[in-house]
């Protein structure tokens, strides 16, 4: 079952197409990649499937939900978590202050923020004390902060936007290995990624070039492709 679907999705500004008439779909728990240069519209494709832009053409369907024409932005922002490039944190609170707050923001009640706090804290393995101002953290642990804060709600879906860029290689294998959990419980995630090595973790990679989607398929078949046809891997 497709719990994304996107059909001749455009997002343009004046004469500028950020995204030109892409379509694909996702299926629950798979792991989806997207890659290109800076400016190539991953980003603001994952903004549409957020709810955050509305699209100028096309139609989005996240999580059974219609987004066209603006509307059901609201309903689609519930179904989703999203991890931005840069960590969406405050280094002047603590972890347990920045969790409360996100927290506030989706509306949990108090014993729904406890139980998923600490749910979350545990499926993460995080072991450094609540009371830890964010700024004196590691990369790698706001990192896994950011995520906590992102799957507060139980989201259907999860964006994760450049996740591990900055990171120790250390980080970045442990945070693979919460992506693979994720996808184990049934949630797509959709991952943005300069690293090649991270590309061959998902289940199928979305290469976007200039706006548009150039190539839509596994990483083993991506790299047949490029082979059979003298291309460089």
């Amino acid at each position: 079952m497709n719990s994304v679907i996107v059909s001749h999705l455009s997002v343009k500004f004046e004469d500028f197409y950020a995204v030109k008439n892409i379509s694909f779909s996702v299926k629950k728990g798979e792991i989806f990649g997207f890659l290109g240069a800076n400016g190539a519209g991953k980003t603001t494709t994952i903004r549409v499937l957020c709810g955050l832009i509305t699209p100028s053409e096309g139609e989005v369907t996240v999580g059974g939900t219609v987004f066209k024409n603006g509307k059901s932005e609201h309903e689609i922002k519930k179904k989703v978590g999203y991890m931005s490039q840069k960590f969406t944190l405050y280094g002047d609170l603590s972890v347990e202050e920045n969790l409360s707050f996100i927290a506030s923001l989706r509306k949990l009640s108090k014993k729904e923020y406890h139980q998923r706090r600490d749910f979350i804290l545990s499926f993460i393995s995080f072991n450094k004390p609540m009371k830890s101002m964010v700024k004196d953290l590691s990369g790698g642990t706001k990192q896994q902060v950011s995520l906590a804060a992102s799957l507060l709600h139980d989201p259907d879906i999860v964006f994760l936007d450049e996740p591990t860029a900055g990171v120790t290689p250390a980080s970045r294998a442990r945070f693979w290995s919460l992506i693979k959990d994720l996808s184990s419980l049934g949630k797509p995630v959709f991952v943005t990624t300069h690293y090649m090595d991270e590309a061959e973790q998902v289940h199928r990679i979305e290469l976007m070039n200039l706006v548009q989607i150039v190539a839509l398929a596994s990483p083993n078949a991506l790299k047949s492709h490029c082979v059979s046809n003298g291309l460089s891997v």
